[in-house]
């Protein structure tokens, strides 16, 4: 059904009903009703939740953005280079396809200027550090960072910072930094290290992974210091449940896991079957962080924290992400791009930090990429909890993974539930 998902746990039948957020528990009765009534029809169905009281009026219906919404977070493409040569790299080792490239320091300043002079006082914005390996120009990340410090408490507009890194050139006075500037950093590594070696060697083929975590332990152990890890999925490293303790172990407050559905190469790509085993897996680390958190001793699951925080909180998007409308990517040269995988992509274009927004062009990006105008998003219940999927994987690749987001999501909903009920204080941070 297109406005309700119907599911069961231990505690009884409920519903969702996608267009208010909603989730009610039912009475048998109410649920043998319900699937009798949804086997002639869906409006039939509705009209059995709604004789029961079990009604939300819908929040979102087919709408967009409104056009040219405000600058709130950019990311700087600082080193369009690398030193590892990761095959299923979206940056192509980091240069995009094109030969490598350094920002420089006046197009960082007039990203900031774009972005905080147009904030007003109160407002957050955030600036994030990305590349290539944005630690190949750590000069201007520190200048860039003291710059928007300066220019924002100027104007009276709070900046966060974050980064995500390889982790290889990482120094002890980063964390000094990091610390100073309450940087979110996000690490990429692919799990345990023959996980990690076998997806993320250096240009000569040299595993990274003892360099990546030899630098990174000052960091870890500091408790001012907010270190997340990412890890790409793909065909090889599916064993997520060992990527997860050992990457707990190692004292991350956060562990996520991004399949990857579309590279430039199509190497390291999820087909079919790569994708039913990721759900499985999911499902495996899930079903681990409920246990644990029930018994007390969480896991940094950082999907898992995310969807469950997403679904207390009602959260409702007619987009998967802010790409193209409140952030964009900024390229070595000043282009805009929707976002930082977009640089140097037609796809994405969205103007530079020379003539600011393309207005036209996030007008009709905003248009096309909201959820209810894609297909087959419009006519799928979970659409206003994944958003349409990545922009970009979408437009390059299509939707292979729906099933798969489907059924994570199908989880995380009776998750939910179940976690409501045996553990209520989980959430208590969350509202």
């Amino acid at each position: 059904m297109r406005n309700h998902h119907r599911f069961d746990t231990a505690l009884g039948p409920h519903v969702l009903l996608a267009d208010a957020s909603r989730i009610y528990a039912l009475s048998p009765g109410i649920a043998s009703a319900f699937d009798e009534a949804a086997a002639a029809g869906e409006h039939q169905a509705e009209s059995v939740l709604a004789a029961a009281g079990l009604y939300a009026e819908p929040r979102m219906g087919a709408t967009s953005l409104s056009a040219n919404p405000p600058l709130r977070s950019i990311s700087l493409a600082v080193a369009q280079s690398c030193n590892l040569g990761c095959t299923y790299c979206y940056a192509q080792q980091g240069g995009f396809g094109k030969a490598p490239a350094t920002m420089p320091a006046d197009v960082a300043r007039a990203a900031i200027d774009r972005l905080i002079t147009h904030a007003n006082p109160g407002e957050r914005v955030q600036i994030a550090y990305l590349g290539g390996e944005p630690l190949a120009n750590r000069a201007l990340v520190r200048e860039a960072t003291e710059y928007a410090v300066a220019l924002a408490r100027a104007q009276g507009v709070r900046v966060a910072f974050a980064m995500t890194t390889n982790g290889t050139l990482l120094r002890p006075d980063d964390g000094d930094f990091f610390a100073r500037h309450k940087f979110a950093v996000t690490v990429s590594l692919d799990g345990t290290q023959a996980q990690h070696d076998a997806q993320r060697a250096f240009a000569n083929g040299e595993g990274s992974y003892r360099r990546i975590i030899d630098r990174l332990r000052p960091l870890l152990a500091r408790a001012d210091l907010d270190i997340a890890a990412r890890v790409t999925v793909t065909p090889a490293n599916l064993d997520l449940a060992a990527a997860l303790q050992d990457l707990g172990r190692l004292g991350f407050g956060s562990v996520g896991f991004s399949p990857m559905l579309s590279s430039p190469t199509g190497a390291g790509q999820l087909q079919a079957a790569d994708l039913r085993t990721l759900l499985d897996q999911m499902i495996a680390c899930g079903e681990l962080f409920l246990r644990r958190v029930i018994a007390g001793d969480p896991l940094p699951f950082e999907n898992m924290r995310s969807a469950l925080r997403e679904i207390h909180r009602g959260t409702h998007r007619p987009y998967p992400c802010g790409a193209g409308a409140g952030y964009v990517g900024v390229a070595a040269d000043g282009a805009f791009s929707a976002c930082h995988r977009f640089v140097g992509d037609e796809a994405g274009v969205m103007g530079s930090v020379a003539h600011g927004i393309d207005q036209v062009a996030q007008t009709r990006w905003l248009a096309e990429r909201a959820v209810d105008r894609q297909e087959p998003c419009r006519s799928c219940w979970a659409r206003y909890l994944c958003g349409g999927g990545c922009h970009h994987e979408v437009i390059h690749r299509g939707r292979p993974a729906c099933d798969y987001i489907r059924g994570w999501l199908d989880f995380c909903l009776r998750a939910y539930v179940v976690l409501l009920d045996a553990k209520p204080a989980y959430f208590e941070a969350l509202t």
